[in-house]
């Protein structure tokens, strides 16, 4: 493992410009369920008998506010009483000796900003989870705290409309933005491309690893299980994010 470490940092120490994917597993360090396999909140049905899929979708979200905000809400709290870890903040440094380093997060939790990553070089792939926006007339409310105390699903102060957040929910597009700016940067390449506590197979998530490797890149996954990313990166790091990357920032010098 140390000398798995070690070639990571070189070949980071090296590179110009860098990628480095996040997933739950990331913030479960922070105490957040993953909410797929092993301790997530949802491995099988919600309380009405509803995969928490269609639970917590955009139809449903339309259809029956209540019923989504349920659970929407339980994301909200889990997220409000968690804080980023040494993973989030070791990341952050990264960033901050190199320049030319982006983070792509599938995490919803608003923690990668808190722990100081610069929001110019981070691709919300999934949006966040404040501030609150009205759909009926599109008035923002950023105190997404005082809105879960209440009752729900919470409405818009001025007009009386659902509010909801600024994430994807299932069977919802992903946001253009994002997506624009995601593959303008992998048009530009990278030299490194991390994969960090994401057991993901979407195409976002394997396609920046398969074409920096086509291109001669180098591809870490960090991970403590073994997922469907592992066989295609050039080393794998097992262990907890919150153990390995500042591990690995150890080794790295700054610019």
């Amino acid at each position: 493992m140390q000398q798995d470490i070690l070639r990571v940092a070189q070949a980071i120490e090296r590179a110009e410009r860098i990628l480095i994917i996040t997933g739950a597993g990331l913030s479960a360090d922070s105490g957040l369920p993953t909410y797929r396999g092993l301790g997530g909140l949802y491995n099988g049905l919600t309380a009405e008998g509803l995969p928490i899929e269609r639970a917590l979708s955009g139809p449903m979200l339309q259809r029956d506010p209540a019923l989504c905000w349920k659970y929407l809400a339980e994301l909200g709290r889990a997220c409000l009483g968690a804080r980023p870890n040494g993973g989030h903040v070791a990341i952050a440094e990264l960033q901050r000796r190199k320049p030319q380093c982006w983070v792509l997060t599938q995490n919803i939790d608003g923690y990668h900003l808190a722990a100081g990553s610069p929001p110019q070089r981070l691709i919300e792939i999934h949006g966040q989870l404040a501030p609150l926006f009205c759909q009926s007339c599109g008035q923002g409310s950023c105190d997404m705290a005082s809105h879960l105390a209440g009752s729900l699903p919470p409405t818009c102060a001025q007009c009386g409309g659902v509010l909801r957040p600024p994430v994807v929910l299932f069977e919802e597009m992903l946001p253009e933005q994002a997506l624009e700016q995601l593959y303008d940067e992998l048009h530009r390449g990278f030299d490194v491309v991390l994969a960090v506590g994401t057991t993901a197979s979407f195409p976002y998530i394997v396609e920046p690893l398969l074409q920096a490797r086509r291109s001669g890149g180098f591809t870490v996954e960090v991970n403590p299980a073994l997922t469907d990313l592992s066989t295609v990166v050039d080393v794998r790091l097992a262990g907890r994010a919150l153990d390995v990357l500042p591990a690995l920032l150890g080794h790295i010098y700054g610019h």
